[in-house]
């Protein structure tokens, strides 16, 4: 399974991006997805994940209610939806692939290769 994310960008505090994650080498129709994000000189974080099916979505806390979640299982991309950005939103944000469902990077088994997301005040 290769990911590649896009939609990264440069906006200002209270805009919005989406970012899509594009799946190819095989269907990840039967795999949960979930989106993570690294600041410099942080740890990877969990920001948001869906079921397999589609029908279940989490959120980290600090993004619940600003962020989306969601997928296209015909187009095989999976797509974060981010409004009302904060500057501490600023990060590389990476999707994944998993068979397990779960929050910690070490569910996940594939992954892209990030995208950039900086939000000015």
């Amino acid at each position: 399974v290769q990911l590649q994310a896009s939609g990264g960008g440069v906006v200002q505090a209270g805009g919005s991006l989406r970012l899509s994650c594009a799946a190819s080498g095989r269907t990840v129709s039967s795999y949960d997805m979930g989106w993570f994000r690294q600041a410099p000189g942080k740890e990877r974080e969990f920001v948001a994940g869906i079921r397999w099916s589609g029908v279940r979505t989490y959120y980290a806390d600090s993004v619940k209610g600003r962020f989306t979640i969601s997928r296209d299982r015909a187009k095989n991309t999976v797509y974060l939806q981010m409004n009302s950005l904060k500057p501490e939103d600023t990060a590389v944000y990476y999707c994944a692939a998993g068979q397990a469902y779960g929050t910690g990077p070490g569910t996940y088994d594939y992954w892209g290769q990030g995208t950039l997301v900086t939000v000015s005040s």
